[in-house]
């Protein structure tokens, strides 16, 4: 019988589900994305693969060519040159480079209660005027003499999103640069790294990929930067740079790079290509109906969480405590500031987000 027009979407959510269902089996209902992702099995794959050739005592040059690999398809993610992505550690090591380029007495604007990694370099500096004001504030705060702006794109406490269209244009206005972190949003929201000065992005949340790597967008003139870390990876010709000092940097973004752990990078590229795969606008789409899902349940059983529209991350006030609870009964979630905070991505399921509303109902 003909049960009327097929929906145009649905080979893609098919495709979509069984690419997921192939590389995640997780062992509970893991709503955790929000502090790590979970890794795809081909990560883990690529992972194991490269340190078989350190264990065997193969060439190391795979390795060497996966950090390559990661940083063009991060830059395809961001939609920016490979040229401009630098190679580093920590979203902290990244903002440490920005907070070295600022004159002293210049003026850095920040978010109230942003992550730390995010703002506390600016800080140590001790000869920085850092301003905090209200996130919903920030675009309206920035003024004449504001050098920096530095935010980001998601809050990792609350889910909040900036609005970064209202920032941009502000800072522009007045002159002022952008630095702004996508880790809590890079994976599930579509980005434009182009749209600002600078960008940064950690690997192992939204990303999926291992710890130990963040990835750094500069300007095509490279901003300004000075890259006080700079080794032998850092030099244009890295291979014939490894005694004394470096003769040439690198023309590019890799200038600022920082001798990367490599059997990482491997893995951060084996996820990057699932997410091209999916298409980040699908799991965009995805995540955000579990969350209104999972709002529009804690609404039933009478809780309100912090105003987040938009936002993959969903945190309730006063839930913090059952952090513990839930853990025991199999269900990953964060205690942040008191707040149950619940983050929901591509091998979430319907299913997850009612499990959680279950035991929440008690």
């Amino acid at each position: 019988m003909d049960g009327g027009p097929a929906d145009p979407h649905s080979g893609l959510m098919e495709t979509f589900e069984s690419l997921v269902r192939a590389e995640f089996r997780p062992k509970n209902t893991y709503l955790n994305t929000a502090s790590s992702g979970l890794l795809p099995a081909r990560t883990l794959t690529a992972l194991q693969d490269a340190m078989a050739i350190r264990a065997e005592g193969r060439p190391l040059d795979p390795l060497f060519e996966d950090v390559e690999r990661a940083r063009a398809a991060f830059a395809r993610l961001a939609g920016v040159p490979a040229s401009r992505v630098a190679a580093g550690p920590s979203v902290a090591a990244q903002t440490g480079l920005i907070a070295a380029s600022l004159p002293a007495g210049a003026e850095v604007l920040t978010a109230e209660d942003d992550f730390t990694s995010v703002v506390n370099p600016f800080h140590v500096r001790g000869d920085l005027k850092v301003r905090a004001v209200p996130l919903e504030r920030i675009a309206e705060s920035v003024r004449p003499g504001t050098a920096l702006v530095a935010v980001s794109a998601a809050q990792s406490a609350d889910g909040r999103v900036a609005d970064l269209p209202a920032l941009r244009a502000a800072a522009r206005t007045h002159g002022a640069r952008t630095y702004v972190d996508f880790s809590q949003a890079a994976g599930w929201l579509p980005i434009d790294a182009d749209g600002y000065d600078f960008t940064v992005a950690t690997t192992f949340k939204w990303l999926l990929g291992p710890h130990g790597a963040a990835f750094l967008v500069v300007p095509e003139d490279l901003g300004g930067l000075t890259p006080l870390l700079a080794g032998w990876v850092a030099a244009e010709d890295p291979w014939d740079s490894c005694y004394g000092p470096v003769a040439e940097l690198a023309r590019s973004a890799r200038r600022f790079d920082v001798s990367p752990g490599l059997f990482t990078y491997s893995g951060v590229h084996a996820s990057l290509t699932l997410l091209e795969e999916l298409g980040v606008a699908a799991v965009h789409a995805h995540d955000l109906a579990l969350a209104d899902r999972f709002t529009q349940g804690l609404a039933r059983l009478g809780h309100e969480p912090l105003p987040a529209p938009g936002s993959a991350i969903v945190s309730v006030p006063g839930l913090g405590a059952k952090q513990a609870e839930l853990s025991r009964a199999g269900i990953q979630v964060s205690d942040r500031a008191g707040n149950l905070r619940a983050s929901f991505h591509l091998y979430n399921t319907a299913a997850d987000v009612d499990r959680l509303l279950d035991v929440l109902a008690g």
